[in-house]
């Protein structure tokens, strides 16, 4: 007959997972439909299920009298009071469950363990809370499961720290850089002190309010679906992560419209010319993009160490958790041994059955009450430890915060000149990355601190509660057994002896686990991170195509315009490079932190995963097989793994394209306001070269000389009706034949040029049957050997090159028609001009008007090709002059009058 003191020591294991849970915080609003769907998720989790597998009975999980070994049905001698399932006790309760049943004794197949992949439970997690914490410190009282998921909610948080600093310090260098401008002009007496200080005042307070405007968005999307402020969620945590993207993209946009508000306002106040307007604006413009630069630069330097933080937490983390196990451990391979030996006193009649289940109760019940003294002193002294160095730490950050204050406003308060805007923009970020830096060093060196503070008081912790387990197993040897047996004192010292020589290979044996579970973690480490870098590589290359990308654009729609002066290319050209600069700063954050989110949506079947290899790696390598049974158990278990980590696999790359294809939405509005931004900016340029040009008209068509020349031609008595009109009926006959010519020519050009775009265009069908012909010939063969998805891909890249090909032969046939327009164009005017300098010269000699007639160069065009003198824009003065053939007939009013 077999005793139930196996069930006993399996019942005391259970407890000791079942206490360590119960220590966790219940989340206020999980509903009772979710912890019986947990509990029923996990059927793996308690000793009655393995006593089910084991024995091949199948009976209720919660049926209280269990069967015994004899077939006999007793009630439990240590039955656990009904505990209410706890949020944070969910996935460690089936984490047990899944590893317990891969890792079990027992000669069975695998195949009732439960699998980690669960749609229900996925949508579980995501609304699962966790504990909302603000530095790491308080990670090290967090319960094991919530590690992964508060840790990298701390990486958010730094991120989102690092967005508002950078922010912060872009904005103050403009506000001092357009500073610096204002004073150079007051200096120079161009503005007055008055308006340089309300230009100062109003942009500042325009700032201002940009910033106190996404304060409140921000504050509103924090205080949104906030049930609890001591909890949040994974869910909550993607939606705050997703609206604060778009407040900063909408943040970003309103203030390059406000740099540009404000750069226009400084020039309009300060009334300077055209040329040099630009020149300042250029200026502005490429300060800005340095300072873009320095602060992107800052920006990955400070991604990569976050990072290397969040694997360094794990690390101080695990040791914690690893110090946490040493007196559960150490309680289960006491009592072990105890077992064996009260085993051994029985088999020789010392003892009877109930006399040992009596005993082992008792110091069961004594284990766990020294147990649950030794969590509670754990969890409580850990939190006041680390409450005390958080006051601490508050204290000295306001203390550097002020330090910091004072030295960025010493600098602030310094007079820099333009040609030192430069050096003023270096020494503001090296200061700032200086301060930074110091903070860092500062907050990782009370990371360190409270992780060895918290690990010394889990030792003292420990060594208390061991020599207190020591002590009740000195009572059972020297001062129970004997008067229960009847053995004499030296027996039963005896006994503890051979009790403590059977302990410490049990110990060594148990820390030999422990450092082989500590590297392979350590491993696992080192995959994540190389894995990592492999991301932020990918990253950059992406970033990088999309920078050309744009560039490309941009060049190309500026090409189109052709129109424009160099100076407005080059500041078309520097506003977009640098407004495509800020989007991918951002962007690139906004990639971080979605890695982050997908890292935290995996953590839990990673976890569950890595723990099943862990367990089964070190019980490969503790007891090798023996048998073919156990042989075809490990293949079988190995099958297993191999088998989630596909599913995992699969289930991580789905996950990382959602929130790929998330970024990419996120991308196209970003792309969405620089074209918007850009297309106001070319607008703005393109308004002002119209105005320039029109102004070089104006001030070359000798408006003023003609007047003169018809008020002396009226006064004057030697010029006739007769003659006069005489004059001019030839001017209009020459006026005619010139026009004439002109649209003869225009026409010849247009048919030249028809002919050489059908051509190109005979010539490009050509090319295409024959490229045609040849996929027909090898269709067969690549239908063979490429999938769908590549045929699918080539198809789309044949298509996209051959609109390419299209708009860029309709391209070129525009601008050559442009060329020939203009060429003829310029021909035609110079031609007017000389027709009309020519009939101002014989009317001043026939009415002897004694003024000197400004001859004007009769070739005035520059190169045809030269941009400068494209005429995109056609001002009143050339309508006239084209539609001069049709006003022959109606001479104007010089005639009449004369």
């Amino acid at each position: 007959q077999k005793d139930d003191s196996q069930r006993l020591l399996e019942s005391f294991n259970s407890d000791e997972k079942e206490h360590t849970l119960m220590k966790s915080k219940a989340e206020p609003y999980t509903s009772k439909e979710e912890m019986v769907l947990e509990e029923s998720e996990s059927p793996l989790n308690s000793n009655v299920t393995a006593f089910a597998l084991k024995a091949k009975v199948i009976y209720p999980i919660n049926q209280k009298f269990r069967p015994l070994a004899d077939g006999s049905s007793n009630p439990s001698l240590h039955e656990n009071p009904k505990q209410s399932v706890l949020p944070n006790q969910v996935m460690e309760t089936s984490t047990s469950g899944s590893l317990g049943s891969l890792s079990q004794g027992d000669k069975e197949d695998c195949s009732s363990s439960t699998t980690i992949h669960s749609t229900t439970s996925d949508d579980r997690f995501q609304a699962r809370a966790f504990l909302k914490v603000i530095s790491f410190p308080e990670v090290l009282t967090c319960e094991s499961f919530d590690v992964k998921l508060c840790l990298c909610s701390l990486i958010l948080k730094d991120l989102m720290l690092l967005d508002t600093e950078l922010r912060k310090e872009k904005h103050v260098m403009f506000i001092q850089v357009l500073k610096i401008y204002l004073t150079d002009f007051c200096h120079k007496k161009k503005i007055t002190d008055d308006l340089f200080k309300k230009i100062l005042l109003i942009q500042e307070n325009d700032f201002e309010e940009l910033q106190k405007q996404l304060d409140s968005r921000l504050q509103n999307t924090e205080m949104s679906g906030a049930h609890n402020s001591e909890y949040q969620t994974l869910e909550d945590l993607e939606r705050k992560e997703r609206e604060y993207s778009e407040h900063i993209i909408d943040n970003m946009e309103a203030f390059w419209t406000q740099t540009d508000k404000a750069q226009q306002a400084f020039l309009n106040q300060s009334k300077c010319s055209s040329a040099k307007a630009t020149k300042i604006m250029m200026d502005l413009t490429e300060k800005m993009i340095a300072v873009e630069g320095l602060l992107s630069e800052s920006q990955d330097l400070q991604a990569m160490d976050i990072q290397e933080r969040l694997f360094n937490w794990e690390l101080m983390v695990k040791m914690i958790d690893s110090l946490k196990s040493y007196i559960p451990e150490e309680c289960k391979y006491k009592l072990n041994i105890v077992s064996n030996i009260l085993d051994h006193l029985t088999v020789k009649n010392n003892l009877s059955v109930r006399q040992k289940e009596e005993l082992l109760t008792d110091l069961h019940k004594a284990f766990w009450e020294q147990l649950a003294h030794f969590s509670n002193e754990c969890i409580q002294q850990s939190k006041d430890l680390i409450l005390k160095r958080l006051e601490c730490r508050a204290k000295k950050r306001e203390e550097f915060k002020h330090r910091q204050k004072t030295e960025q406003g010493s600098l602030l308060r310094k007079t820099f000149h333009v040609k030192d805007v430069h050096d003023f923009l270096k020494a503001y970020h090296e200061l700032l990355e200086k301060h930074r830096q110091a903070q860092w060093e500062l907050e990782e060196e009370d990371d360190c601190e409270s992780t060895e503070a918290v690990a010394d008081l889990y030792k003292e912790l420990y060594s208390k509660a061991s020599h207190a387990l020591a002590d009740l197993v000195m009572e059972l040897f020297l001062q129970t057994l004997p008067v229960v047996t009847g053995l004499s004192i030296r027996e039963c010292e005896l006994l503890k002896e051979e009790w403590q020589q059977n302990l410490v290979p049990q110990l060594e044996k148990w820390e030999t686990h422990r450092q082989r579970r500590w590297k392979l973690f350590q491993e696992q480490l080192l995959q994540e991170k190389e894995l990592w870098i492999k991301e932020y590589a990918l990253s950059a290359v992406m970033q990088k195509h999309l920078s050309e990308k744009q560039e490309k654009i941009i060049q190309g729609v500026v090409s189109r315009l052709g129109c424009l002066s160099d100076e407005s290319v080059n500041y078309i050209l520097q506003k977009h490079r640098l407004l495509l600069c800020s989007v991918l700063t951002r962007l690139t954050l906004r990639r971080l932190g979605m890695a982050a989110l997908a890292r935290m949506r995996m953590s839990r079947k990673k976890s569950l995963l890595q723990e099943l290899r862990e367990q089964h790696t070190l019980q490969k390598g503790s007891s090798p097989c023996q048998d073919e049974d156990q042989w075809q158990l490990q293949k079988a278990v190995e099958s297993h793994i191999l088998e989630e980590e596909e599913k995992l696999e699969e289930e991580t790359q789905q996950t990382h394209l959602e929130f790929h294809q998330q970024l990419l939405t996120e991308i196209q509005e970003a792309l969405q306001f620089l074209q918007q931004h850009m297309e106001q900016v070319i607008g703005q340029t393109l308004l002002q070269h119209a105005r320039r040009e029109a102004g070089k008209k104006n001030s070359d068509n000798g408006q003023d000389f003609k007047e003169r020349l018809v008020e002396a031609a009226v006064e004057s008595v030697y010029g006739t009706r007769n003659n006069i009109n005489r004059l001019v009926q030839n001017y209009y006959q020459q006026l005619g034949k010139i026009t004439e010519d002109y649209e003869a020519k225009k026409l010849q050009q247009l048919k030249s040029l028809q002919a050489e775009r059908g051509e190109r265009n005979r010539l490009r069908k050509k090319q295409e049957n024959e490229l045609a012909l040849k996929e027909k010939q090898t269709k067969g063969l690549l239908n063979i050997s490429s999938t769908v998805h590549r045929r699918m891909v080539l198809q789309q890249k044949k298509v996209l090159a051959q609109f390419e090909l299209q708009q860029q032969i309709r391209l070129e046939s525009l601008k050559q028609k442009l060329l020939g327009l203009h060429h003829l164009e310029t021909e035609l005017e110079n031609q007017l001009k000389e027709a009309e300098q020519d009939f101002m010269s014989e009317l001043a000699a026939l009415a002897r008007v004694p003024v000197a007639v400004k001859k004007k160069a009769s070739k005035r065009s520059k190169p045809a090709g030269e941009k400068t003198k494209r005429k995109t824009f056609q001002s009143p003065e050339s309508e006239d002059k084209d539609n001069s053939h049709e006003n022959i007939q109606e001479p104007p009013g010089l005639t009449s009058g004369l």
